[in-house]
C-alpha cells in the first residue's frame, strides 16, 4: 500500500522550522522520506518569494527536483486560492511537464474543468473527496475512470464522527464501482486517526508535515521523514 508524504502544503516556517520551501529543500526532504518508507511525494511548489505558485517555472523545478533523487511519483497541488482565475490557471496547467499527478478537490469551483484539463495534459488526476456530496459529484462527472486516485480526506469534523464519515463516503465509492485506488488521510488532531482507519481498512495513506506538526504520542516531530517513519511503525505502506 502507497505511503504519501505530503511534504509542506500551506506550512509556513513559523508553523514549523522544517518545512520545505525551496525545490533543494523538498529534494532533500524526499529523499529522506523515502528513506524512511514513503513511496510517493505530494508537495506545493513555491517562488523565491516562498508564495504558492501554479506557473510551470516553479511547479515543474520542485516535481523535477524530487525526480532527481527518486522514482516514486510526484503530485501537486492545484488549489485556486494560488492564482484563481480559472482560465488563467487552466492555461498555466496546460504547460506543466515536471509532476505525475495533481490533487483536484470536488469541493472547489471549476473542480471538473480543471480535472478535464489536466487529464488532456497526460498529467494523473487524485480527486479529493471531502464528503459524500464530493462523491456523488464525481460519479455524476463521467471521470470517475480516468482517475489515477481517489483522496479520502476527512477535515473539520468531530473526531467522534471520523470512521461514520470515512463510511459513508467509501460505500458510496464502491456503490458507484469505483476501481481506482484509494488514499485516506486527516489533518491536524485527525490526521493520526485518519491513518490508522486507513490501515485497518487495508487503503492508501500520507503523511506529512502539510497534514500534521506532531508524532502519535502528541510531542513535535523533528521534521517530515520522523512522521513518516512513525506511520510505517503503526503499519502505513506495509506490502
Amino acid at each position: 500500500m502507497l505511503l504519501q508524504a505530503a511534504l509542506n502544503g500551506r506550512r509556513t516556517r513559523a508553523e514549523h522550522a522544517a518545512v520545505p520551501i525551496t525545490a533543494a529543500e523538498l529534494q532533500a526532504d524526499a529523499l529522506a522520506c523515502e528513506a524512511a518508507g514513503a513511496h510517493g511525494f505530494h508537495v506545493h511548489p513555491r517562488d523565491a518569494d516562498g508564495v504558492e505558485r501554479l506557473d510551470p517555472e516553479w511547479v515543474d523545478a520542485a516535481a523535477n527536483a524530487v525526480h532527481d533523487v527518486s522514482r516514486w511519483p510526484v503530485s501537486v497541488s492545484t488549489g485556486p486560492w494560488m492564482q484563481g482565475e480559472q482560465r488563467h490557471r487552466a492555461a498555466l496547467l496546460a504547460r506543466w511537464t515536471g509532476p505525475d499527478g495533481a490533487i483536484v478537490h470536488l469541493s472547489e469551483d471549476e473542480a471538473l474543468d480543471t480535472m478535464r484539463t489536466l487529464l488532456g495534459r497526460g498529467i494523473r488526476v487524485e480527486a479529493g473527496l471531502r464528503s459524500v456530496e464530493d462523491a456523488d459529484l464525481l460519479l455524476r462527472s463521467g471521470l470517475a475512470d480516468r482517475i489515477e486516485r481517489i483522496l479520502v480526506e476527512l477535515l473539520d469534523r468531530p473526531r467522534t464522527d471520523l470512521v461514520a464519515v470515512a463510511d459513508e463516503i467509501h460505500a458510496r465509492l464502491d456503490h458507484g464501482g469505483v476501481v481506482a485506488p484509494r488514499l485516506q488521510h486527516g489533518e491536524d488532531g485527525l490526521a493520526w486517526p485518519a491513518l490508522e482507519d486507513a490501515v485497518r481498512r487495508g487503503v492508501e495513506t500520507r503523511i506529512g508535515l502539510e497534514d500534521v506538526l506532531v508524532l502519535p504520542d502528541g510531542s513535535p516531530a523533528p521534521d517530515n521523514a520522523a512522521l513518516v517513519a512513525a506511520a510505517r511503525r503503526l503499519g502505513a505502506g506495509a506490502d
